[in-house]
């Protein structure tokens, strides 16, 4: 009796395998620009939102103060309360730590404000440099230009 002798193919050759990758590269190269950049984008959105978190917090800080805190006690005013401020005055924490922006900085705070009437609250932005063009600010840029 005479054994068939079957050879079974295992693996890939040579040109599947490249046949594969020119596909990936293909895919790679429509859809990597797409997504180059979105992380800088994602990072100033989630860095305004702090931002109006932290003016939520300064507005009900006047609102039971009477004031804004100085350019001198900061935001930290809104952690603990500055020795000037009667404690009845100041509610509670009106923030639980000292937020950062979404590039890893403090914000930055002056008041009075040189740019808003109030207060100016902003941060570096990605270039980690204060008074650039991509600083992230609480008042409009055509105000600055006025």
């Amino acid at each position: 009796m005479r054994k068939c002798k079957f050879r079974f193919r295992t693996g890939f050759t040579f040109l599947e395998i490249m046949f594969v990758v020119v596909i990936i590269g293909i895919l790679a190269s429509i859809v990597g620009p797409r997504l180059v950049g979105k992380g800088k984008k994602a990072r100033i959105m989630a860095t305004r939102a702090t931002m109006n978190g932290i003016q939520t917090a300064l507005q009900s800080y006047e609102m039971n103060v009477g004031n804004f805190p100085s350019t001198e006690q900061g935001l930290e005013a809104l952690i603990n309360c500055p020795s000037d401020v009667p404690e009845e005055d100041w509610d509670s924490a009106y923030l639980d730590k000292m937020p950062k922006d979404a590039f890893g900085e403090r914000f930055l705070y002056k008041c009075p404000g040189e740019n808003n009437k109030d207060y100016d609250l902003y941060s570096k932005g990605p270039d980690r440099q204060e008074d650039t063009d991509d600083d992230i600010v609480n008042w409009t840029k055509e105000e600055e230009e006025l």
